[in-house]
């Protein structure tokens, strides 16, 4: 009877369990990022139309949209912009765009303008770079939809409307800047059959430009005969256009044109993200990634089997009198874990790529769980920075942890080097690049309160957290080395040409690179040519994928230097994958001169400037990545032979 009983018991616990589970889900409710839930309009509610930053892609410089003289509203309320968004130039204001929610309006007046000499400059100047100009309405920015030759093909949308363009009247050769001065938006929107609410799905605009005519003096109730409601007649072309020249008036009209979709809400990001490319991506990417995990079982295969013959033969060769004519990496073990000469350099370095390491592991986790997504604006760069920060813990730990084992004593020391060096390195470049973007009174300068936030970071967290991991690694005991170290160093026999340090170290980058520079080529479009970059997934199995080349290609290239009885193996095990970043380097130039249109000097500059930075983010990543294979490679070797 009791079995029974206990049994019953079980059971009733496990089934008030199971309500109680039951419970939880009945209470839980969804739940959407800060900024990215959705928001119902009814009809004739007021919709803000907020504008953002001009950019280029000729001179990479944004301005904020009041730097040109367009109509401006009452009183210019700037929008709260996070730490990402500031870095990246955004100038989130509000307009004098009314809009109320599924109220079509026809050429509604914005303003009239006369151009004084200065002004009309400045529309040239930025109609010459081709500038664009940015909006958002509910979170979504503005698109101009351009359809292609291809009927089957979907529509591409481009990034905000041009401020303008250049043409030349028939008959004339003299070119003339033309103005987009009149604009027809189309707010696209998914209705709630039920409740009648809608949620806008899509926002965008086609772009005119032409010379408004009037008739009488101009006065505010004055009716414009180009573009009247009240005959119905809207513009259609640009057959008239309005010229740019000082002293001529501009009038600035728009109309909005409200659009039933059957897109949802959740999906309303689709068409932004759908790649004009996507089939040559598809296939670049595959092919990389067949190429990269073929090499990386040959890689596999090959260690495999001869390490596997080399440490049989060697425990072998100990019972014979053939141990005296040992050949090999087994003849340099006493001097395979000698300290390397700067090793407070190196250590800082590997502590440094582990910071790197684990702020863009974090990083790629969040933006496949669709974390960062796009509609949150400045969310990947805020994380990076904030990930980078609270990374400063296992950057000081890796650091200090390498340095006792060299026997070192001063690891407050080493822990203040961690955490100034690299970072010290880029805020330099960083402030040289913003002076000249200042220099060009472009809103992509940093403001110094934000610059002042950036310092704080560093020296208020990052440091006192590098700190900590010192102190913790320190206190730890020093890592052992599997062999004893010989108190004379042993002679390095002359080298084969192919084992020379500069031909094996760049030889050591390609693969890694190989592995990557495809994707590479989307993640530079999206930066410098002002596009959405959004397949963290594949970014993620790429990532996986350099990760395991640099190991083995720093492992291959590390047995056979070893094997030639150079045991000079802890820089190069770092240079040699890290000298990918050359290569990056290299392809970032080679993009500059084949892809861009960058004519400015300035502009040049900070391309230059910023690819430095990334050149060396990833020189101290991937380095990293190949020292900690070669030091878990070492030390599985020595530690499984038999050595007197």
């Amino acid at each position: 009877m009791e079995p029974r009983s206990r049994s019953m018991h079980k059971s009733n616990k496990m089934m008030i369990l199971a309500l109680l589970f039951l419970f939880m889900i009945h209470g839980a409710h969804c739940f959407y990022l800060p900024g990215v839930a959705p928001e119902d309009f009814q009809k004739g509610d007021p919709l803000k139309v907020k504008v953002n930053k001009l950019t280029s892609i000729k001179t990479q410089l944004p301005y904020s949209y009041y730097s040109l003289s367009f109509c401006p509203p009452k009183k210019i309320v700037d929008g709260a912009e996070n730490l990402g968004e500031v870095l990246r130039g955004d100038r989130i204001e509000n307009s004098p765009f009314v809009f109320k929610m599924r109220e079509p309006q026809m050429c509604a007046i914005l303003c009239w303008v006369i151009l004084d000499a200065k002004t009309a400059k400045q529309f040239k100047e930025k109609i010459d770079d081709e500038y664009q100009v940015n909006m958002i309405l509910d979170n979504l920015p503005l698109v101009v939809p351009i359809r292609r030759l291809d009927q089957d093909s979907p529509t591409v949308y481009q990034l905000g409307y041009h401020v303008g363009l250049k043409g030349q009247y028939s008959g004339s050769k003299e070119e003339k800047h033309f103005i987009h001065n009149h604009l027809a938006f189309t707010v696209k929107y998914h209705r709630d059959l039920q409740t009648e609410s809608a949620r806008i799905v899509g926002f965008e605009v086609k772009p005119y430009s032409i010379k408004h005519e009037y008739e009488g003096k101009w006065s505010e109730n004055t009716r414009l005969t180009t573009c009247d409601p009240h005959t119905k007649r809207t513009v259609i072309n640009s057959n008239t256009p309005q010229e740019v020249e000082a002293n001529k008036e501009i009038i600035f009209t728009y109309d909005v044109e409200y659009q039933e979709s059957d897109v949802k809400w959740a999906s309303r990001w689709d068409a932004y993200l759908l790649m004009s490319d996507d089939q040559i991506h598809w296939f670049s990417i595959g092919n990389s990634l067949l190429i990269v995990l073929f090499l990386s079982g040959m890689v596999a295969m090959i260690m495999l089997r001869t390490l596997y013959r080399d440490i049989s033969k060697y425990n072998e060769l100990e019972t014979q009198e053939e141990a005296q004519e040992e050949t090999g990496w087994k003849l340099v073990h006493g001097d395979v874990f000698r300290p390397p000469s700067n090793s407070d350099l190196l250590c800082i370095y590997v502590g440094t790529g582990v910071q790197f390491l684990g702020m863009v592991l974090v990083t790629m986790i969040f933006a496949v769980l669709g974390f960062l997504s796009p509609s949150n604006r400045g969310g990947l760069m805020t994380a990076m920075l904030l990930l980078w920060v609270f990374m400063g813990i296992f950057a000081g730990y890796a650091s200090a942890r390498l340095y006792k084992m060299f026997k070192g004593a001063e690891w407050k020391k080493i822990a203040l080097r961690t955490a100034c060096m690299f970072p010290a390195i880029v805020f330099a470049i960083f402030f040289v690049l913003n002076a000249l973007i200042w220099g060009q009174k472009s809103s992509g300068a940093v403001p110094f309160g934000t610059m002042f936030a950036l310092v704080l970071l560093w020296f208020g967290i990052s440091v006192p957290l590098v700190f900590v991991g010192g102190y913790v690694g320190f206190k730890k005991p020093a890592i052992e080395d599997p062999v004893k170290t010989n108190k004379i160093p042993r002679q390095i026999p002359e080298q084969a040409w192919y084992m020379n340090p500069i031909f094996s170290v760049l030889i050591g980058g390609i693969l890694p690179f190989g592995a990557v520079f495809i994707e590479l080529f989307f993640i530079l479009t999206s930066i410098w040519l002002n596009q959405f970059y959004y397949i963290f997934g594949f970014l993620f199995l790429v990532f996986i994928i350099l990760l395991i080349t640099c190991a083995e290609i720093t492992v291959v290239l590390c047995y056979f230097q070893l094997c030639s009885e150079d045991y000079l193996w802890w820089w190069r095990s770092y240079l040699t994958s890290g000298s990918s970043a050359l290569y990056l380097f290299l392809y970032a130039t080679f993009y500059f001169f084949t892809k861009l249109e960058i004519t400015k000097l300035v502009s040049g500059l900070l391309y230059f400037g910023y690819m430095l930075i990334a050149s060396y983010a990833f020189f101290v990543l991937t380095g990293t990545i190949g020292f900690c294979a070669c030091f878990l490679f070492t030390r599985l070797i020595y530690s499984s032979v038999k050595i007197d």
